[in-house]
Order: C-alpha cells, then structure tokens, then sequence
C-alpha cells in the first residue's frame, strides 16, 4: 500500500494556507512605504547634523544657492576658511531620499529645510508621494 496524502488532505492544508494569506498580507501592503518614509528622515537627519558641523566651522548655512554640494566641496574657499579639508560626508557623496531622488535644499535666512519629493518624485502629492520636509514631518 502506497503512502502519501489524499486530494482532500492537500485541499485543507492549501485552503488553511490561503486563509492565513488573507489574514497576514493586508498588514505587509504599504509597510514597505512607510519604512521608506521613516529612514528619509534618517537621512535628513544625517545631512542636517552636517549642515550644523558646516555652521560650527564657518559660522553660516550654505545658501540655497550653494545647496548641499557645498557640504562635499567648498563653494567659496574665501568666504568658508575653515570648511573641513574632507567635506562633511565620509564618502564625499550626499545621500539621496529612498526612491535614489536628490534631497532639496532651502535656506531662508537661516532656517533650512531638507526636503524630498516623496515616492513620486514630483512636488506636492498625496499619500506615499506626498513630499516630505524635515521641519515639518521628522521633528516630532
């Protein structure tokens, strides 16, 4: 006599899978979103602790002009003396938002933002591409 599970054995473990499926995937849908959102303010937060040491070495922001480049090579080496001989970042690269979008950079009289333009890419947007400021959506 052969040994093995019956059809009907195999329909109840397959309908137990399906049913557990069912149960377990609306948690997983848009959690990889929202885990994506949290480490763009990991890495705001990363560039505004450079922007900082930049300010503690040369007692300003860089201007918007100047953006975030200015954290990896100096800008103006007669206005920034003493910006650091390696810049700001380890690897001399300036991180990008998780969707490998450049971050945005604002300096209005010295109030920065660092901004990303969310899943989209695009200013504006609603939900999972609704742009994200530090000022306003990572201090809390």
């Amino acid at each position: 006599m052969k040994k093995g599970f019956s059809l009907l054995e195999l329909m109840i473990v397959i309908i137990i899978l399906g049913l557990l499926a069912a149960l377990v995937m609306p948690n997983l849908i848009g959690k990889s979103e929202e885990a994506k959102r949290k480490l763009v303010c990991i890495q705001a937060k990363s560039i505004k602790q450079a922007l900082d040491m930049f300010k503690a070495d040369n007692g300003t922001y860089p201007t918007t002009e100047e953006g975030l480049k200015a954290l990896v090579k100096n800008p103006d080496p007669t206005k920034y003396k003493n910006f650091s001989p390696s810049g700001y970042f380890s690897e001399g690269k300036i991180p990008k938002d998780s969707w490998q979008n450049p971050f945005i950079y604002i300096n209005s009289n010295g109030n920065i933002d660092i901004i990303s333009l969310g899943s989209d890419g695009k200013e504006g947007g609603e939900g999972d591409a609704k742009d994200i400021s530090y000022q306003k959506d990572c201090k809390k």
